[in-house]
């Protein structure tokens, strides 16, 4: 017997049971008579196994109760089962489904907008493509995913989950070429040129030169609480970089972009237990080193008497944004918060 909140489902083997005791036979017995083990009798009493027509056929002829009564009987067994189980996997998945970003996800476009709890499991699991949302416990995030983040939460931990989703189902529209590790690297700086570039002119141009590596990048929204900036993994025959860039300023944009790289260069997505800390910490060593060699930002760095027409003539001579060193910069403490806040650029999804 199973049961839910408002379903219950008895399996014909209980009226078996009941008809078994009544004529004082026992479960061995009975199994003789009917020709089958005493194993799968005990399975049918308990509802493990299906009740065939062949099994009702023999039902009648050793109980004398008509075999479309077994039938009928199993049918609306099993129309309770599935009923029994579904709602018990809607209350399962309510608790789950609080634990996601919905609002956000809705604001976005994801999934569609509603307030009956109902119907956003029903959206979740198409966005996750399951039938039951309990199942992303054995696979929260595609496996092997190297991402950039600054904080772990459960928030941030279900958010990621929703972030690489999207991720994955916005890749799928990327054709790429197989990948091409040999040829990404060669690349990087023809990406790095792309720092002076208005966002117009190098979305397309950084999106076909990645995709002829094999890479297929996706820019999405910011989800509040992920704490993330990229994720990068394996899809298939390519491999998924996601950025976010709502209201990113430039120099954490391109930072973000050169970190994901260097986990694709070095091999660290595709782990089984994702990326380590030391994984981390080299690629933010290679996106630095790549953006702005650290020998040459320190000389420049302490030279004094910082200023704005001095920041940008390093950005011309290093070729990079002008933002990007003053991002370093006020990392560093080298130049204030706040300061030449012109040279700031910021990209946001269209």
């Amino acid at each position: 017997m199973e049961r839910s909140r408002g379903f219950i489902a008895t399996p014909p083997g209980a009226t078996i049971k009941e008809q078994i005791i009544d004529r004082g036979m026992s479960q061995k017995e009975f199994a003789m008579r009917m020709g089958m083990s005493e194993k799968h009798i005990s399975k049918l009493i308990n509802g493990e196994v299906h009740l065939t027509v062949d099994m009702a056929r023999r039902l009648e002829l050793v109980l004398g109760v008509p075999l479309q009564f077994w039938c009928n009987l199993e049918t609306i067994y099993r129309e309770k089962l599935a009923k029994v189980i579904e709602e018990n996997a809607m209350d399962a998945d309510i608790l789950l489904a609080k634990k996601f970003p919905y609002k956000e996800m809705a604001q976005n476009g994801w999934v569609e907008e509603t307030a009956k709890v109902e119907d956003k499991v029903i959206n979740l699991r198409k966005f996750f493509e399951v039938v039951q949302l309990d199942m992303l416990q054995c696979s929260l995030i595609p496996a092997g995913i190297a991402c950039r983040k600054l904080s772990e939460t459960e928030k941030s931990y279900y958010a990621l989950l929703a972030w690489a989703q999207k991720a994955k189902l916005e890749g799928r529209k990327v054709k790429t070429e197989p990948i091409d590790i040999k040829l990404l690297k060669k690349s990087i700086p023809e990406i790095r040129k792309m720092t002076r570039m208005p966002a117009r002119e190098f979305c397309k141009k950084l999106s076909a030169l990645l995709a002829e590596c094999g890479i297929a990048i996706v820019f999405l929204p910011h989800i509040g609480g992920s704490f993330l900036h990229g994720a990068t993994f394996y899809d298939g025959n390519k491999i998924v970089l996601g950025l976010t860039v709502r209201g990113k300023d430039a120099d954490k944009f391109w930072f973000s972009l050169f970190h994901e790289l260097a986990h694709i260069i070095y091999g660290h997505i595709g782990k089984i237990d994702g990326t380590t800390d030391e994984d981390e910490k080299v690629a933010d060593l290679y996106a630095s080193e790549t953006l702005i060699p650290e020998e040459r930002f320190n000389a420049f760095a302490q030279s004094g008497n910082i200023t704005e027409s001095k920041i940008k003539q390093f950005a011309d001579e290093e070729g990079i944004d002008a933002g990007i060193v003053l991002g370093r910069l006020q990392k560093y403490g080298y130049v204030q918060y706040g300061w030449y806040k012109n040279l700031k650029k910021q990209y946001i999804i269209v």
